[in-house]
Formats: C-alpha cells, structure tokens, sequence
C-alpha cells in the first residue's frame, strides 16, 4: 500500500543501502536510490519496479558539494517535499596508518564518510521542513567507539564525526518537528567484506565468535530498524545511535 512518503537512499546499490531501499518500498515510501553507477543503478530500480515498488535513480558523487546540492534539490521540487533522508553512502577507503597517511587520503575518507552528510542534509532540510514526520538517518560504525583497526584510524574519525553530527542535526531541527537519529552496524555480511570474505574465509568466518548472538548480521537485520526509525512510531525517537551489531560492541 502506497503511503505517498518520498525517501532518499545514499548508496543504495548494493549491500545494506538497496536492502535498506527495497524494505522501505515494500512499506509503500517512493524510494530515490543514489550511487554512482548507472549501469547498476538501472538494474535495481529494475527489480524494485517488479515489485511494485515506486522507484528512481539519482546519480551522483555525494562527495561532490555541487551535484549533491542540484540533485536533491530537484528531487525536493519534484515531489514537493523530501519524508526521509539515508546517510548511507561510505566506506573505508582503503588503509593507511597515519605517519604514511597522505593529505589527499585523508581528506578523501573524510568526504565520503561525513562531508557527504553534511552536503546531503543540508540540501534537504527545506523539504524535509515539508514532510510528514520528516526524519534523517545516518550510518555510523563500530569504529566510531573503537577508532577501527590498523590502518582504519581515519574511517572511525569520521565515523565518528556522522555520531556527533547526527546528535548535532537532531538538536539544531527539532524546532521544525525534524528526528535525526543514526544506526550503528556490527559486521554485516555484504560487499564492504568481500576483499576479507575471498582471500581469508575463516578468519571472515571467524568473526562470528566475537558476536554475543553467534553470527553474522545481514542487510535485512538492518533495513528493518532503519524502516522503524522513519517511521511515525519511532516519533518520539531522535538524537540516539542504535547499535545493530548481535551485542559486538561489548564483546564476549
């Protein structure tokens, strides 16, 4: 059943950004997925239409200030409204300790991890002023808390920038009715792993001894309290991080 919500998805062709997409079409939200590949792009919305589910592609770099600011925009005047924003676009950007660390690698990592969210939200606070319960969601990490691992010291700065900035957000729009909130995954079995996943399997597999509930997350684990946060029953919910990792974040 269609519920006339317009959602914007960063990163939503692959992995936990298309599952988070399809579950919020499946709720009846027109989704916009954004990536950076058209070709993949097409073939999703591809398989959301079959669904059902009312869904576009917006092809950006949400490193880039000026598309992110035209391309949102315009889907805001589009529809004439934004109900939902996801931060997902991300990830580690390679490994680097920080007495080899180049400038450009720094400032690289920090774009697409907190500067994306930045440009992105603040394109679409005027039409999520316009929305119904309107709401962001950000994607933070494990390595926010931990600072990551060797050579990962960049990527939990800046996720743990997305942390701060999601509390940030939630106290600068709560006047205009706007949740912020954030999502936090543990080790979720997707693409960001594969490099791990192809050359060491058991040490990937490994992984699942460190995790209280004894496996693996996977897209769906996520996607379902992403959709909770966006929706009216989460209306009381804004500022939190929740922790999606099988009680990782305390270890066993």
């Amino acid at each position: 059943m269609k519920n006339n919500r317009i959602a914007i998805v960063t990163g939503a062709t692959g992995g936990i950004g298309f599952a988070v997409a399809k579950r919020l079409g499946q709720d009846g939200y027109t989704v916009v997925l954004n990536g950076i590949n058209e070709e993949k792009g097409a073939k999703r919305i591809e398989e959301l239409k079959a669904e059902g589910i009312d869904a576009e592609f917006c092809g950006f770099d949400v490193t880039n200030e000026s598309l992110v600011t035209k391309n949102i925009t315009e889907i805001g005047e589009k529809y004439g409204k934004i109900d939902v924003l996801i931060n997902n676009a991300g990830g580690l950007g390679g490994r680097s300790r920080f007495e080899a660390m180049t400038t450009d690698f720094y400032r690289s990592v920090m774009a697409l991890n907190l500067d994306s969210v930045f440009f992105a939200s603040r394109a679409a606070i005027p039409f999520l002023k316009k929305g119904d319960h309107p709401t962001i969601i950000n994607f933070t990490s494990n390595a926010a808390w931990n600072a990551g691992g060797p050579g990962a010291g960049i990527y939990g700065t800046s996720k743990a920038g997305v942390h701060t900035i999601t509390r940030a957000l939630a106290k600068d729009l709560a006047e205009y009715g706007i949740r912020v909130n954030a999502v936090s995954p543990g080790t979720i079995d997707t693409p960001f792993h594969q490099q791990i996943k192809s050359t060491k399997p058991e040490v990937f597999a490994s992984w699942a001894n460190n995790i209280m509930l004894g496996r693996l997350g996977q897209p769906d684990d996520v996607s379902g309290v992403v959709a909770f946060l966006a929706s009216p029953d989460a209306g009381f919910i804004t500022a939190e991080t929740v922790q999606i990792g099988g009680g990782q974040a305390l270890g066993i």
